[in-house]
């Protein structure tokens, strides 16, 4: 039985969206990210430890392969390559810029977020490359790209002890 073009895949939609932030204008993907920010910076303050950057890295891991699938269901429902309300790649790529943050507090996740922003809006190589993958792979791996690449950045500036 063919699926009619107005049905929607609540599961996809609401992780995909974000939980409807990705309808949030201008700047869906800004929102996105921002609420991710601020909780790293509330988990880190009270829950941060030893295994902090474990747990957070195994979040941005799954928000990633639960992200393919639900960005690939609401792309095909909305007849979109690449939907404008599909957020969940920011969410995914913010995560991980701040996967593997030394214990510096919000300094950090502000340059994290201004960083990760910066590269997920300007796309530069090899970033835009990986948005010619298919489906969800597409929507997701430009973010994962720009995420990894602020991670590299900030890594360098943790380094270079650039935050406190």
């Amino acid at each position: 039985m063919p699926e009619t073009p107005h049905k929607k895949t609540n599961w996809a939609w609401a992780i995909a969206t974000f939980f409807g932030i990705g309808f949030l204008r201008p700047g869906s993907g800004t929102w996105a990210s921002l609420p991710v920010a601020l909780l790293w910076i509330f988990l880190e303050h009270h829950h941060g430890g030893a295994h902090f950057n474990l747990y957070w890295a195994l979040f941005s891991v799954v928000v990633t392969l639960v992200g393919v699938p639900a960005s690939t269901i609401v792309a095909r429902e909305s007849g979109v390559e690449d939907p404008g309300h599909v957020v969940i790649d920011e969410v995914s790529g913010q995560s991980i810029a701040l996967a593997y943050a030394p214990v510096f507090g919000w300094k950090y996740a502000v340059a994290a977020f201004i960083l990760f922003r910066a590269f997920d809006i300007i796309k530069p190589p090899p970033v835009r490359q990986f948005e010619r993958l298919r489906d969800g792979w597409g929507i997701m791996m430009d973010d994962v790209a720009a995420g990894l690449l602020a991670l590299v950045l900030l890594q360098i500036g943790a380094r270079l002890h650039l935050f406190g």
